[in-house]
């Protein structure tokens, strides 16, 4: 058994058993938030203790979606790049329109951007299977446009610039990354 494995299942489970707003009951990105919480305590990604979120929108998502004693979080590696903002707007247009969860995790993902890692190690997700759900969830339109199934930095970056008439765009830690030579190999 891995350690740190049990120790995020455990976690994961207690948040997910406080009593959330209805609202946050019905979120079907609540786990995939304290994934980010469970990964944040435990030291994983590169996102700040408060996850990129201002103070008021990091309490708002305690108090309604997993009432109770906060996690120790502490911040991560992770810092501010100079294409946050537009980055975020991206993931803002494309957001489902659904419900606030989208909007703090547009400011989350936008964050992450600046790790070294793939995406959802970035935002201490425990697979990437979560990212895609949360790709899927909260920005189903951009989602739809992923057709082939593209690395999520690597794929919000090409987006991004091919929206800005940028050719030459690979992820900012693309070159640094141990799978380089996977994510750019032809997509199928």
């Amino acid at each position: 058994m891995n350690p740190s494995h049990d120790c995020r299942n455990l976690l994961l489970a207690e948040l997910l058993g406080r009593p959330a707003s209805p609202q946050a009951t019905t979120d079907p990105l609540r786990p995939i938030l304290a994934s980010l919480l469970v990964g944040r305590s435990l030291n994983q990604g590169v996102l700040p203790a408060m996850l990129g979120l201002s103070e008021a929108d990091f309490h708002a998502l305690w108090s309604r979606y997993f009432p109770g004693a906060h996690l120790n979080l502490q911040d991560g590696p992770g810092e501010d790049i100079a294409e946050l903002d537009d980055l975020l707007q991206l993931l803002l247009e494309y957001r489902a329109g659904l419900r606030q969860s989208e909007v703090w995790l547009a400011h989350i993902v936008a964050y992450s951007c600046c790790g070294r890692n793939h995406l959802w190690q970035d935002l201490g997700l425990a697979n990437r299977g979560e990212l895609s759900t949360l790709m899927t969830v909260a920005f189903p339109a951009l989602a739809a446009l992923n057709v082939g199934d593209m690395k999520w930095k690597k794929f919000i970056y090409r987006h991004y610039c091919s929206k800005e008439g940028i050719y030459v765009c690979p992820a900012p830690s693309c070159s640094e990354c141990a799978d380089h030579a996977k994510c750019f190999a032809p997509e199928v």
